[in-house]
């Protein structure tokens, strides 16, 4: 097996200059570097990453803490993630937490253990231990999808990435008001979490903007699953005037509240309009196809790596929350008939 000295000699340079270009401790002119990388892939030479971490401490890993997994939004950002990591040359150890705060204070603790130089992490409804341990430890960690308020002195600990919620869930309703609707209900998430709070907020925000009452009857929780939203759907259609109109908070409650119109005999749109917070590859593939808020999964996987090694680079810069703008992609569940072109729901921002 080839070794740093013999990548050296058949680059002609010292084995110090190869460590710099291996490590990028030290600007190497760019013929020398090029004659280097030459050399390790006509050699096949392979970096001991063990013996590397040991004198520069770091691994060159990130650690990816992320719930529901099998949901394709969050599948989305794991690919975010992975790609962005190996365009940096680091690897990626992955962990679902499983939204169970217990539990995803031990995975936090087990990445740590391994060594990893920083992590992402979607935090659950209820991240108290889990933010006491990045803080504690000070791990270099930014928070994904999910934020968590800053502290009673108002400075962010924390880095976070995500999408904008707010507005996007209004321009859904506001969507829905226009097309004549007036008993507009949502199917939202798990309370306790960021991007549940922030879409009812957008979904009062949408009402107000129609000049339509907030009826809190016209609100259930689907808990940001697929049984919970088929729950929620059946309490939403057993009121005594049920809505006209169902948004759903996520694209596994999508589906939840589609298997309830479904059981109750109703088709959409013609017994009652749909719009979902998520868009999904087989979204389209539905009958009426789905309209629907998409958000830039790979996107977010993508920054929260950059804003990590940012952070590895610069420890001591102030935290930041950087928030990706979503697509409105309208379809034919609300009940337009035919499909319009997508259209961005929002400028966004990004610190």
């Amino acid at each position: 097996m080839p070794t740093m000295a013999d990548v050296a000699r058949h680059a002609g340079v010292s084995v110090a200059t190869v460590s710099h270009v291996l490590n990028n401790t030290r600007p190497v002119l760019p013929h020398t570097r090029q004659a280097v990388l030459d050399a390790i892939d006509e050699l096949g030479y392979t970096p001991n990453t063990l013996a590397r971490s040991l004198v520069t401490s770091r691994t060159r890993s990130i650690g990816l803490a992320v719930s529901a997994i099998r949901n394709p939004y969050f599948t989305e950002i794991l690919q975010g993630v992975e790609a962005a990591a190996l365009e940096e040359g680091y690897s990626l150890l992955l962990a679902d937490p499983h939204d169970d705060p217990a539990h995803e204070r031990k995975v936090a603790q087990l990445l740590h253990e391994r060594r990893v130089d920083g992590m992402i992490v979607a935090p659950s409804a209820d991240p108290g231990g889990l933010l006491a341990y990045l803080i504690r430890h000070r791990v270099p960690a930014v928070l994904l999808d999910r934020t968590v308020d800053a502290p009673a002195d108002g400075v962010p600990r924390f880095d976070q990435v995500c999408a904008e919620n707010a507005e996007p869930m209004a321009q859904l309703v506001t969507h829905l008001a226009d097309l004549g609707h007036r008993r507009i209900a949502l199917v939202a998430g798990l309370p306790g979490l960021s991007t549940t709070a922030e879409r009812i907020t957008g979904y009062r925000q949408g009402l107000a903007a129609a000049g339509l009452p907030y009826d809190e009857a016209l609100l259930a929780h689907g808990d940001s699953e697929s049984a919970g939203a088929g729950r929620a759907t059946t309490a939403l259609l057993s009121l005594a005037t049920p809505p006209t109109a169902l948004v759903t908070g996520n694209n596994v409650m999508t589906l939840g509240a589609l298997h309830a119109l479904r059981a109750h005999g109703l088709t959409v749109p013609d017994d009652i309009a749909l719009c979902c917070f998520d868009d999904f590859a087989w979204a389209d593939l539905f009958s009426p196809r789905l309209t629907a808020v998409a958000q830039p999964g790979r996107d977010i996987g993508a920054r929260a790596v950059r804003v990590l090694l940012e952070r590895l680079a610069a420890p001591d810069r102030p935290a930041r929350t950087v928030r990706l703008p979503c697509t409105f992609v309208h379809r034919t569940s609300c009940g337009c008939g035919t499909d319009r072109q997508s259209k961005p729901s929002e400028k966004g921002t990004a610190p």
